[in-house]
């Protein structure tokens, strides 16, 4: 057996794809060997599915590293990154896996990459389990922005369960640190945004999604702006492969702090019943005072661990994967988090970053 850095057991905690591409990326960073054994093993398809074996590709080709195990259903993976590049590059999922998850992967090494980083992806934009690309646009990045991130998606085709066929392009310029955050409670909501869309459906199920989020909201006491942009394709001009729909909600507050929410379209669903799946999440998160949504807080945990400096941020909900996430960056990066509140419960999340410096 190869002898690695550091081994990490893929079934600890919440056991999912999250402990993949979390170690992947710390690893490509810090430059240590990494061996992840059960991997996904509390899943009911155990091991590597297409998008996670997309997501190692990627990073294995974005760092050079050596990789033994990279196939499907593999439970075990060897990596052994090298140095990381910067260019164009492509992706291919094959399927509709998710593109943000392979996103979520691959950015933290493309924000310390030597030069500006442009890569397409192609695979489901819009699917179960993982974040639409439209959060990953209007709340995730600019939220990272607040650190120091600088990227950008471009979104040329969506891709829906089971056809898949989107295609992203993600570009990242680098930096040479990230700053840390201190954002707890959040300020006062001076505005709801956000995007209902539909492929290969009638408008009017974009307008539906939209109309019931906004009533939903507007039935809990906001009286502030809500503006709901729509997306919808003429039959004859409709580039997708299949029918698919989804809205994506984001509060945006007087200390220009964004929190989001989202619900997807499925067949048989009602878009009135989507749109007021995603309001009613995100007022719920609203509700809890808390600067950052329940999704937003373990995407932020690799990013402050790596800062120059003290984070403290709050959550609206201390999830599993945020936890998870915790568990894998203090493995890797040897910092300390301090972590307060209920699984599933509001929580703050400190740390004093590494100060990461960009390798070159």
């Amino acid at each position: 057996m190869v002898k690695v850095d550091v081994e990490i057991d893929g079934s600890i905690l919440e056991g999912g794809g999250q402990i993949l591409r979390t170690s992947l990326a710390l690893a490509a960073l810090t430059g240590k060997s990494l061996r992840i054994y059960n991997i996904r093993a509390k899943r009911s398809n155990p091991g590597l599915q297409a998008q996670h074996l997309t997501g190692v590709k990627a990073i294995a080709e974005l760092c050079g590293a050596k990789v033994e195990g990279a196939y499907k259903g593999s439970m075990e993976l060897v990596f052994i990154p090298g140095k990381i590049r910067s260019g164009r590059f492509r992706f291919d999922i094959g399927t509709a896996g998710s593109i943000s998850l392979v996103i979520q992967a691959i950015l933290p090494v493309l924000v310390f990459a030597p030069g500006r980083v442009e890569v397409d992806i192609t695979g489901g934009t819009d699917v179960r389990w993982s974040p639409p690309i439209d959060y990953v646009r209007y709340v995730m990045l600019p939220v990272l922005s607040k650190l120091g991130v600088r990227a950008e998606v471009i979104v040329y085709r969506r891709g829906h369960y089971p056809r898949g066929g989107g295609h992203v392009k993600l570009i990242v310029d680098p930096v040479d640190h990230l700053r840390p955050i201190v954002d707890v409670d959040r300020g006062e909501v001076r505005e709801i945004r956000g995007r209902s869309h539909c492929v290969r459906l009638p408008r009017h199920v974009a307008e539906r999604q939209a109309k019931s989020a906004e009533e939903y909201i507007k039935a809990r006491g906001y009286r502030i702006p809500i503006n709901i942009e729509l997306e919808y394709y003429p039959p004859d001009k409709d580039p997708h492969l299949g029918p698919g729909s989804g809205i994506v909600l984001w509060a945006v507050t007087d200390r220009d702090e964004i929190i989001g929410a989202d619900a997807l379209g499925e067949k048989g669903k009602p878009a009135e019943e989507v749109g007021k799946e995603a309001a009613e999440k995100l007022i719920e998160d609203l509700g809890t005072g808390k600067a950052f949504d329940r999704h937003m807080g373990d995407m932020l945990v690799p990013y402050i661990a790596l800062a120059d400096g003290h984070s403290k941020i709050g959550v609206a909900r201390l999830t599993l994967h945020t936890i998870t996430n915790v568990y894998v960056v203090e493995k890797i990066l040897n910092v300390k988090f301090r972590v307060e509140g209920e699984q599933e419960k509001p929580g703050v999340i400190e740390v004093d970053g590494i100060g990461y410096r960009r390798r070159t």
